[in-house]
């Protein structure tokens, strides 16, 4: 596996690790939860960490925009399924917007 390859897939752990992050930091109440509130410091620390490894051999405008608009999606797909946030057609059209743009960013940098 090559170097570009192994920061893809650690590029794709942080982005777990943030959403993990996330879901915890709804757990925490504030802060005033012990347990969740550890998780969401040592998730988020995961996701910069292997984010910063990851940017060795990726372009960073690159790996921090497949980060943030994955990330966002993907939280916003969880507050759907499992928090029974709304399912409006313009939130499930951004959603679907983020993830062309991750597409559309990823083609211009690769062209084929």
């Amino acid at each position: 596996m090559g170097p570009q390859t192994f920061s893809w897939l650690l590029l794709a752990a942080s982005i777990a690790a943030e959403v993990a992050g996330t879901i915890a930091l709804r757990h925490a109440d504030g802060f005033t939860r012990l347990t969740p509130s550890l998780a969401v410091g040592v998730c988020y620390a995961a996701a910069i960490w292997l984010m910063s490894i990851a940017v060795r051999h990726l372009e960073i405008g690159l790996a921090y925009a497949v980060w943030a608009g994955s990330g966002t999606a993907l939280t916003a797909a969880f507050g759907i399924l499992w928090f029974d946030e709304s399912t409006t057609l313009p939130r499930i059209a951004g959603v679907a917007m983020i993830a062309i743009g991750v597409v559309v960013l990823n083609l211009e940098t690769h062209p084929s």
